[in-house]
């Protein structure tokens, strides 16, 4: 028998709220769960789905820029995607072996993804925990 599922939504800044619905992106569309086995993120029509043991850290981090934080991108940095709605603040996660999320097909990959969810230090106190399988 497997464990209940969290849910963390996102954190939506009112003013970025028309823009990103345009994308798909709205607090109906956005979450991240987190299951005994499996972390899942959708951000409105993207998803990255990975192993819960493939996350390997976790980092709170914010506030962000708006122009670095809002909507779907990709660092240029580390090839690291990000999901924002909100310059607040956001967690940071961290995978062994790099995951999709943006391009079709999966032939891009992430070595981490950044969520602006309403309680990162929530999700990050989860991650840290003891892999219960």
């Amino acid at each position: 028998m497997s464990s209940p599922e969290t849910r963390f939504p996102f954190r939506f800044d009112p003013v970025f709220r028309p823009l990103l619905a345009v994308l798909g992106v709205r607090p109906s569309t956005a979450w991240v769960v987190v299951s005994d086995r499996e972390l899942l993120i959708r951000y409105g029509p993207w998803r990255l789905r990975t192993d819960r043991a493939n996350v390997t850290g976790v980092e709170v981090s914010g506030p962000y820029r708006w122009w670095r934080a809002i909507g779907p991108h990709v660092s240029m940095v580390d090839r690291g995607v990000s999901f924002g709605s909100s310059t607040a603040g956001g967690a940071c996660l961290r995978f062994g072996v790099p995951v999709p999320a943006l391009a079709p097909a999966g032939w891009l990959r992430h070595p981490a993804a950044t969520v602006t969810i309403t309680d990162p230090p929530a999700l990050a106190r989860l991650l840290a925990g003891p892999d219960p399988s």
